[in-house]
């Protein structure tokens, strides 16, 4: 019986390999180099197959780094997952700067790609890629009103009008009515919305003086408020606001501007066992080839960064940037421990179905998204982008909070990755990146690009460009699917004691 090829392995130090389809116990599997192995058991789809024997007590490798700890005698053949494989991460540490400079290679096909997109150059000098009229409310209990005065404006007056509904604003003390001023007002200043309509109810604490207060100087023919206890007729009065708003951005144009002027988001949610070797390299390698041509890329989800967090200090611009990092990881390991958390609990129960057993082998294939080039800065959760190349900004892994705080460090759009699926969409265009074919073939409505040809013989460089025009084509004005259904959702972190 003549192997198949049906597992891959990420680096040659590596002791497992990846299924790349179900395999039955007995059934022989073709490695890379020649290698086989008989499976002892059952090995699902995108789970790991150990590649070489691991004493118990020993380091699992893959990506070339350690992903845990075996926890029983693992023979080759064997299935490796939460039954023989534990994380071996600890609590807060310190970190020893890098030797030398981190030397960056730029991708050469950066010269062969798109220099330029269409966008819209704002007053302020900024630039965005949408033309729309967002609604602010400053607090949760006008949600629906804002919501329908939104779907009014859509009717009536034929602007895009999106309302960004969340249930805060009022009762909230701290740093946590901060974090609600901070991106309401980062969401204001965001050049994607040609108007920003801001309402407030009128007896929140969080109050229209102080979100302006947050949001700084502002052009006042852009960003316009309301407060509703102090109209009759709220909604006529927020459509007289709108029409003069829409008024103006209909006499925005695109034009060519260059590619240096764009700035994407990273993200993955639904990991599978699939998402660190389709499609978060795919993602990483857009991610390089925007920063050679001289834009932006932001990367979050710190708690994802667990157990790969000296691969990305590795490549810290300067010390001041490890330092930061360092901070950056041990902060949000101290918010798990202040509030009596495990700090290790991830993966998800959706991650363990897709192959991911521990966090270090998560992080290791979701650090991938941010690709090789060096870290230029790290901000805080809703501060906006300041050096361009890679940031890291401070922000959980939660999908909704994640892609709120990079749309608020303004992202112009979002590159989304997925093993599992999702409808849902952030406030700026999501692009949805599926790990693996057979997702994008089941659901069509909801991903846009399908990363999983890598495993089908497809080049990393081949596809790397073709999502980079595709990124292109959407700054320019394509619509992503979950904009054609309608999906935009914001979600704030919270972090303290509501009255």
């Amino acid at each position: 019986m003549n192997a198949a090829r049906r597992a891959v392995m990420l680096d040659g130090a590596d002791s497992v390999a990846v299924a790349l389809e179900s395999v039955r116990e007995g059934e022989r599997c073709a490695l890379p180099g020649g290698g086989v192995v008989t499976a002892r058991g059952p090995i699902p789809r995108g789970h790991k197959i150990a590649a070489r024997r691991t004493p118990r007590g020993s380091s699992v490798i893959k990506y070339g780094h350690p992903i845990g700890v075996a926890t029983s005698e693992i023979e080759i053949g064997a299935w490796v997952h939460t039954h023989n494989l534990r994380s071996a991460l600890d609590d807060t540490l310190s970190y020893e700067p890098p030797r030398a400079p981190y030397s960056w290679r730029r991708p050469v096909a950066a010269a062969a790609l798109p220099a330029t997109f269409k966008g819209f150059r704002r007053s302020d000098g900024q630039v965005g890629i949408r033309n729309e009229m967002w609604i602010l409310p400053t607090v949760g209990c006008i949600n629906k009103t804002a919501e329908a005065i939104a779907a009014e404006a859509r009717a009536r007056l034929g602007v895009e009008a999106f309302a960004f509904s969340h249930p805060y604003g009022c009762s909230q003390l701290g740093d946590d009515l901060s974090y609600t001023r901070k991106i309401l007002a980062a969401l204001a200043r965001h050049p994607n919305a040609a108007g920003v309509l801001v309402l407030s109810l009128g007896c929140e604490n969080n109050t229209l003086d102080s979100l302006k207060a947050e949001i700084g100087a502002y052009d006042p023919d852009r960003i316009k408020f309301l407060a509703l206890q102090e109209v009759s007729d709220e909604r006529t009065a927020a459509l007289r606001l709108l029409a003069t708003l829409g008024e103006r951005a209909a006499r925005c144009t695109r034009e060519e501007l260059p590619v240096s002027e764009l700035t994407i988001g990273l993200k993955c949610g639904g990991s599978d066992g699939f998402s660190g070797i389709t499609a978060n390299p795919a993602v990483g390698c857009v991610s390089d080839l925007l920063v050679a041509l001289g834009g932006s890329a932001l990367l979050t989800e710190i708690p994802e960064m667990f157990g790969a967090e000296a691969a990305l200090m590795e490549r810290a611009s300067s010390v001041l940037v490890f330092e930061q990092t360092v901070s950056l990881i041990n902060d949000f390991k101290n918010y798990y421990l202040r509030h009596g958390h495990e700090i290790y609990e991830n993966p998800s129960p959706g991650n363990r179905d897709g192959g991911i057993t521990t966090l270090e082998e998560k992080s290791l294939g979701c650090i991938r998204k941010s690709g090789t080039s060096p870290v230029a800065d790290v901000i805080p959760y809703g501060a906006a982008r300041g050096a361009r190349g890679l940031t890291l900004v401070a922000g959980p892994g939660n999908d909704l909070v994640s892609t709120t705080a990079l749309s608020a460090a303004g992202a112009h759009l979002i590159l989304f990755t997925t093993g599992r699926g999702t409808p849902f969409g952030a406030p700026v265009p999501t692009l949805k990146i599926a790990t693996s074919t057979a997702l994008a073939e089941r659901k069509p409505a909801w991903i846009d690009f399908d990363a999983g040809r890598l495993l089908a013989g497809a080049g990393l460089d081949e596809l790397g460009a073709e999502l980079f025009k595709l990124v292109i084509d959407v700054a320019s004005g394509e619509r992503t699917k979950s904009e054609l259904s309608g999906n935009r959702d914001i979600a704030i972190f919270k972090d303290g004691v509501t009255l």
